[in-house]
């Protein structure tokens, strides 16, 4: 009996840790479905985010150096919420054009 009560709680908590994992996918994958503009902009933050603690690791550019890069990005990545706020959570291709640019010169500047 007490290996029957065992085995069905593990498999009810497989069952709710298979559910949980499928929602955040599909919540993930439709969130970029809803927000691409947003979506792509958000990667290339988190690109250059590796890239940054990449350098250090390397030894190319200074603790301080990825401070300030750091914070450029993060500069970005509020105007980019700030942006989608004004616009029901979306931001348009002109936005996005402008967050790009500006995520170009903090490229420009990792690895100098």
């Amino acid at each position: 009996m007490k290996h029957n009560i065992l085995k069905s709680l593990s498999v009810a908590t497989l069952t709710l840790l298979a559910a949980g994992l499928a929602t955040n996918a599909m919540a993930d994958t439709q969130w970029q479905k809803n927000h691409p503009r947003r979506e792509e902009v958000n990667k290339r933050l988190a690109n250059q985010n590796r890239r940054i603690h990449n350098e250090v690791k390397e030894g190319e550019i200074s603790k301080g150096q990825a401070a300030r890069l750091h914070k450029q990005d993060h500069q970005i990545r509020q105007e980019e919420r700030d942006m989608a706020s004004q616009n029901g959570s979306h931001i348009t291709k002109p936005e996005q054009r402008v967050l790009n640019q500006q995520e170009n010169r903090v490229s420009g500047e990792i690895g100098k």
